[in-house]
């Protein structure tokens, strides 16, 4: 009798394991540009238009072919699944941000970003990464100005 009660619990307890392991990914935008919705399907209005590449999501949840994401300001919406990957990426969350051709303070300045420019992540030394933008502009990072 208590081996019949057991199975159905085991049973649900698998079938919950991939939201949880889904939960908290990381991905990020794999396109030129992509439209986040506010619901799982083209159907749904857009609440994000034009999101670049690179821009960094994370996963809360899944409906089929879409994820629920949210971003590094705590919006949230609906992408579809096949408009990201994995790649390692960042966006600049401070307002001035100096990216630098070295990792390091006292490295020349290569060029300066507003808050929201994402990167694709090259490398990393320390506390500085080496990252890249869609449009090929390539530099250091202090990791205390990305998200």
């Amino acid at each position: 009798m208590r081996i019949r009660i057991c199975i159905p619990v085991i049973i649900a307890m698998f079938m919950m394991i991939p939201s949880f392991c889904l939960a908290g990914k990381r991905v990020s935008v794999s396109v030129n540009s992509a439209n986040v919705r506010t619901g799982p399907a083209t159907k749904y209005d857009i609440v994000w238009k034009g999101v670049e590449k690179y821009y960094p999501l994370v996963v809360l949840d899944q409906a089929k072919s879409w994820y629920y994401v949210k971003d590094f300001e705590n919006d949230t919406g609906w992408i579809f699944k096949k408009l990201v990957d994995t790649t390692e990426t960042v966006i600049t969350v401070k307002e001035r941000c100096n990216v630098r051709k070295g990792p390091g303070a006292k490295k020349p300045l290569a060029f300066v970003v507003d808050n929201g420019v994402p990167f694709k992540v090259m490398a990393r030394k320390g506390n500085w990464i080496q990252v890249r933008h869609a449009d090929g502009d390539k530099g250091w990072i202090h990791k205390s100005l990305v998200w």
